[in-house]
């Protein structure tokens, strides 16, 4: 039972309800009838039998009116006998019968003036007859008795008459039940099997396979949440596969790169030097993208750990900038700086310099010269917020969000001389969700970009 589907136990669980219901029907039909119907006729015959007694008691005259009366209207046999002896022989059916209409005991009882209720098989008829004997006394002797009789067919005869009506009621009510239990279990249990066989496929990598239920209820909730659950798992299948691809590609070029001078220079087709220069050149690169991954891989971890410590934050900035001095010299950028020499911030100092560095170095990469980068930090409200503005060539709008993803580049044919690992932006999101703040990116082509950061000061 225990490797039973759900549908089946529901099933059983509801064919055990109709049986409990059928038969819990039929014997408290049975019940009923007997306790009700029979007992009433009982006690109609007992009724008039003592309404008999009372008006023997009046006089004989008043007696065999109600007699006669009696056998005109209710629908029973009545006999009078004036010798209770009789009783006990065959008389009552017929003259020379040898069934006794009453027993020893029950004419005893009749002796003591109580009623007595019978149930005889009739000697002619092959039926049972239900009857009701009444003493009747005069000057406290019994002086005579009155036997109301009916055939227990005519008792039956209306049971007999609605039990087709009843029969047909539960078949009717049986076929309403399994119809809706039915309705009930394909509207319940379908959807369950639907996510069996869905997290079946999700276990063989599947993710494409969506639950359709359109409802409100906790089944929808649920069907709604496992196909959360399956976007979810398809979008983080769907990077993974990228994620592989793009690394495959990143280390495969500086690769193809260094081992492709390595046999130019081997046959002579290129100078050495300058072949060493390529070489040493794809391999720093090659360092930097694995350095970026080892670095995106510990963020991406609930477990790294972040070394916290009092920074003065607009010190921090002012140090990073003097490491660019050259090249923004080189390029003819000019650097505008406006910031709160008061802020101060709770962070990991290694992490936050690491920060800066990738967004002035963007900054200064997609800055043409003779434009401006601004850096402003400011404090308000708790907060120390730093703004990298640059005047470069911007970022469509529709790429803000994802540009903050791993390998991810707006210009797809830009090469790798012009852009860096494609790991930038997506460590910096990473430390600054490490350190509790905020990482935005505002941009307009050809406007230029911004890039906010929001950290608590202390």
């Amino acid at each position: 039972m225990k490797n039973w589907s759900i549908k089946k136990k529901v099933w059983i669980a509801i064919f055990c309800m109709l049986l409990t219901i059928i038969v819990g029907a039929i014997f408290l039909t049975l019940f009923l009838y007997d306790e009700l119907y029979v007992e009433k006729q009982i006690e109609l015959l007992v009724t008039e039998g003592e309404h008999l007694a009372e008006f023997h008691r009046r006089g004989e005259e008043a007696f065999f009116e109600r007699l006669d009366w009696s056998k005109q209207t209710i629908a029973s046999n009545v006999l009078f006998s004036d010798d209770p002896m009789q009783l006990g022989s065959g008389i009552p059916f017929e003259p020379y019968s040898n069934e006794n209409m009453i027993t020893f005991e029950e004419r005893q009882l009749l002796l003591e003036g109580e009623t007595v209720v019978m149930v005889r098989p009739h000697p002619h008829f092959g039926q049972d007859i239900l009857g009701v004997a009444v003493p009747l006394f005069q000057n406290d002797h019994l002086s005579g008795a009155v036997l109301l009789s009916m055939p227990l067919s005519e008792v039956y005869e209306p049971f007999l008459q609605i039990r087709v009506v009843l029969i047909f009621s539960l078949i009717v009510v049986i076929l309403v039940i399994i119809l809706i239990s039915k309705k009930v279990i394909n509207d319940v249990v379908q959807p369950l099997s639907d996510m069996k066989q869905i997290s079946t496929l999700m276990a063989e990598g599947d993710f494409s396979k969506r639950i359709h239920a359109n409802r409100s209820d906790e089944l929808g909730q649920l069907a709604h949440s496992f196909n959360s659950l399956s976007t979810s798992l398809e979008k983080v299948e769907d990077k993974r596969r990228e994620f592989l691809a793009n690394v495959s590609h990143e280390l495969r070029t500086p690769l193809s790169y260094m081992k492709g001078y390595a046999e130019a220079m081997e046959e002579g087709v290129i100078e050495q030097k300058k072949g060493l220069a390529i070489i040493q050149k794809e391999s720093n690169r090659l360092e930097r993208l694995v350095n970026d991954l080892l670095d995106l891989a510990q963020l991406e971890g609930d477990s790294y750990p972040i070394q916290r410590e009092p920074i003065a934050f607009a010190q921090l900035i002012s140090e990073v900038i003097e490491s660019f001095e050259l090249i923004v010299t080189q390029k003819d950028i000019r650097l505008v700086q406006n910031m709160d020499e008061e802020s101060i911030i709770y962070g990991d100092r290694d992490r936050l310099e690491q920060v800066i560095r990738n967004l002035l170095d963007n900054a200064i990469r997609y800055t043409p010269a003779n434009k401006q980068i601004s850096i402003a930090l400011t404090t308000d409200h708790g907060w120390s917020e730093l703004i990298i503005a640059d005047e470069g060539i911007g970022i469509p709008e529709k790429d803000l969000k994802a540009v903050k993803e791993r390998f991810y580049r707006v210009n797809k044919a830009r090469t790798r001389n012009s852009g860096g690992t494609g790991l930038g932006l997506a460590i910096v999101s990473q430390i600054i969700n490490k350190h509790d703040g905020v990482f935005e990116l505002y941009s307009k082509v050809g406007q230029g970009t911004s890039a906010k950061i929001r950290i608590k000061t202390i």
